[in-house]
């Protein structure tokens, strides 16, 4: 259910997205049609059904494979939803696509880093990251020696603010926990290295690099997400950066030390860059990509739009992600974002028809119950282990390729910079100001109006010049 692929010259968000798409072959549905388009028969729908794999699992020893486990247990409901993500996520690391996770929600507290996403690193898997600043923040706690404890979620919240414990459902730590993290985020971020403007993976690279050294430092045993990805060259994004305690301690930082403190973030260049990542991949490096979502969110949608600001925005065909897969919780009847299933997403461009039908699943799951589990199954065949891509050190030629690629249509776009807008209504004052102005003092008789500051008055002509001069 939950895909992503757009050919090249991909759909519009019109209807050509699935005339596109259908171009290639026609669907299951229409393969069971007769040649006057009617539907199959009785013998031929049988002969489809009895084609279709049997289920027969056999008794459990113990002695199986986490792959024997997965491709065999599980013919049914979630069960063989998780077996789909896994045959998607094993397709993609042997076939060498550059892989695309987005991580939504506080997971880093939970561990999902240490347990799954820092091994798929550090074995080359993930190629690219996005997440939320959350889970980068809560990430630093383990690193300056702050634990994270299991807690009954009814212990009673009240009870846990007088003691100032923080609860993230049944996980909890002190709440001093988060005031020496914002010390470390703080003392950071004002190396000079900081100050100046920059996109989020370079923010986080940056970071990545200063909290590796305070973990050679400290001797850490069990590394972060942020030192990891700095160390393999992994980008991180987070679409929404403003909403996290890094930001918020980047705001006391300008608002303390004003000038000073020069650290800006360009979201208008963080979203071409991600775009470029896309383009880069598929352009320059001729692979194929994958887009593994972890929850949904923002970070979901924040690297979905790179398909449809390329193509639709910019004009830049675009090639898609040939594999879709997301583990999420949320109802698809809801219309959220989170769990938008990939033919829905196909409607926008963000996803291609192909896709749609062979190389996606929507996983009705919590992402911890399940991902640390497939994880492990991957990561037991020898096989996947590749040399780590890098795409961090490929971000200044991505993105001058790409925007070659938008020079060379200049042309073309500029019918997209013009609407036919109403002409512009006289801005009326608002009633103060029509107090104001009446409450404004009059004029001293005899004073000029429209003239220079400091100008003589010319003398006046006729009548009243002789009675001047009389006086």
């Amino acid at each position: 259910m939950a895909k992503s692929t757009t050919d090249k010259g991909a759909a519009k968000r019109s209807s050509e997205t699935s005339t596109k798409g259908a171009s290639k072959g026609p669907r299951p549905a229409e393969k069971a049609k007769g040649a006057a388009g009617k539907p199959a028969g009785r013998a031929s729908t049988r002969r489809e059904f009895e084609r279709a794999k049997s289920v027969q699992p056999v008794g459990i020893t113990g002695k199986e494979r986490p792959h024997d486990i997965i491709t065999q247990m599980f013919p049914a409901y979630v069960g063989r939803q998780e077996r789909t993500a896994y045959e998607l996520m094993r397709k993609s690391a042997l076939e060498d696509h550059c892989v695309f996770l987005t991580l939504s929600g506080a997971m880093t507290p939970a561990g999902l880093h240490q347990s799954s996403l820092i091994p798929l690193l550090e074995r080359g898997v993930i190629d690219c990251i996005t997440t939320t600043g959350a889970n980068l923040y809560h990430d630093a706690h383990r690193v300056i020696g702050h634990g994270i404890r299991e807690i009954d979620p009814n212990a009673g919240d009240l009870q846990l603010r007088l003691a100032r414990v923080i609860r993230i459902y049944d996980l909890g730590f002190w709440e001093e926990t988060l005031l020496e993290t914002d010390k470390l985020f703080s003392a950071i971020l004002q190396r000079p290295e900081f100050q100046r403007k920059m996109t989020t993976p370079e923010l986080h690279y940056l970071l990545g690099k200063s909290v590796a050294e305070l973990e050679d430092a400290l001797d850490v045993k069990s590394p972060s997400l942020l030192a990891t990805a700095y160390r393999y060259g992994v980008p991180i994004f987070v679409g929404a950066v403003q909403d996290g305690s890094i930001f918020l301690n980047i705001v006391k930082l300008r608002r303390l030390l004003g000038d000073a403190f020069k650290l800006e973030l360009d979201v208008n260049d963080d979203v071409f860059e991600m775009g470029a990542m896309q383009h880069h991949c598929f352009g320059t490096l001729g692979k194929k990509m994958a887009i593994w979502i972890l929850g949904g969110g923002v970070p979901k949608n924040y690297t979905l739009q790179g398909e449809p600001l390329l193509d639709q925005i910019l004009g830049v065909p675009t090639h898609g992600f040939d594999i879709d897969l997301q583990f999420c919780v949320d109802p698809v009847d809801n219309g959220a974002l989170s769990s938008c299933p990939a033919g829905e997403g196909h409607t926008w461009g963000k996803v291609s028809a192909e896709s749609v039908q062979t190389g996606s699943v929507y996983v009705h799951c919590d992402v911890t119950a399940v991902f640390p589990w497939l994880t492990y199954a991957l990561l037991s065949d020898p096989r996947v282990h590749r040399a780590p891509r890098r795409l961090y050190d490929a971000r200044a030629r991505a993105v001058a390729a790409l925007d070659a690629e938008v020079q060379k249509r200049r042309k073309k776009l500029a019918p997209t910079l013009t609407y036919a807008l109403p002409a512009p209504r006289p801005i009326e004052p608002l009633p103060g100001e029509v107090a104001t102005a009446k409450r404004a003092p009059k004029k001293k008789k005899g004073a000029t109006s429209g003239k220079k500051r400091g100008a003589a008055a010319k003398p006046k002509k006729g009548k009243d010049a002789v009675a001047r001069k009389r006086k």
